[in-house]
């Protein structure tokens, strides 16, 4: 079996870099995927309030034969439940959602204007209070960080954002690095979107290896976490199997080059 890769947190918590996104699955299909992934090697689940299925994940983490400290679970503060107290009921009410008594990382899901201050400081209390085992932020970009750094007391040790080679967002990254923030990427294969890229297709022959493959070897070259979102097995083994095999560094540096700024989902600048 491959041998999943941890990278520690800045807080000295240890995450899987490889991880399941559960995004737009819902009932039996999110349980099972959940399952499946569990059983192929995956170690670190990412779901959200917003998805409607943090019933399903908890009733697979509860299902699995894991021990409930080796499945790292991340789970986000909804747009419409953010403020101070508004966070920490949304908090509550996600842990009794996935039947846990804490989650391993809590995100805050978008940087939403009038209330990204008293969100985050929801956050750190329930940090302080031990409740939660690490906290961070989904879709913050420079700006935002530089401005959570205003009013933080405890910064966060992971940013999760789109990030793929069409949407290599190196001053993000590098900031990241600098400041020992985690960066992980959601949508990291584009929703198959760009598969038909004859540079990309060009490296699938080279390594005889899927555009899935090359894509996420890619993220885990440059130190990203990545959760790509499959509930077919087979696609869930042939993402777990990426960790066999390298990239060489002119490679990466080509992928690199793919960048065209293109997005699947909403630019977070547009709430600044």
């Amino acid at each position: 079996m491959n041998k999943q890769p941890y990278t520690k947190l800045s807080n000295g918590i240890e995450m899987p870099l490889l991880g399941l996104g559960v995004y737009n699955m819902h009932g039996n299909e999110a349980e099972q995927a959940v399952l499946d992934s569990l059983e192929i090697g995956y170690r670190l689940i990412d779901t959200a309030s917003l998805y409607n299925n943090e019933t399903e994940i908890g009733n697979a983490v509860k299902k699995s034969s894991l021990p409930r400290d080796q499945i790292f679970v991340t789970t986000k503060v909804a747009t419409n439940d953010q403020g101070y107290e508004s966070t920490l009921r949304a908090y509550d009410a996600s842990l009794k959602k996935l039947q846990m008594d804490y989650v391993d990382m809590y995100l805050v899901h978008w940087p939403i204007k009038a209330k990204r201050k008293d969100t985050w400081l929801a956050l750190e209390k329930l940090y302080a209070d031990k409740r939660v085992k690490a906290i961070g932020v989904a879709n913050y970009l420079i700006p935002f960080l530089e401005e959570l750094k205003t009013y933080a007391s405890v910064m966060p040790v992971l940013n999760q954002v789109e990030f793929t080679p069409w949407l290599f967002q190196k001053d993000l990254l590098d900031y990241c690095v600098e400041r020992d923030i985690q960066l992980q990427s959601y949508s990291p294969i584009t929703r198959g979107q760009k598969f038909n890229d004859p540079r990309l297709v060009k490296l699938c022959d080279k390594y005889g290896k899927s555009p899935a493959q090359i894509i996420l070897r890619w993220n885990i070259e440059h130190g990203i976490s990545t959760i790509p979102k499959s509930a077919n097995k087979i696609r869930l083994q042939q993402n777990f199997d990426m960790l066999n095999f390298s990239l060489t560094k002119e490679d990466v540096a080509l992928i690199d080059s793919f960048d065209e700024q293109f997005r699947i989902c909403d630019n977070p600048m547009d709430l600044l």
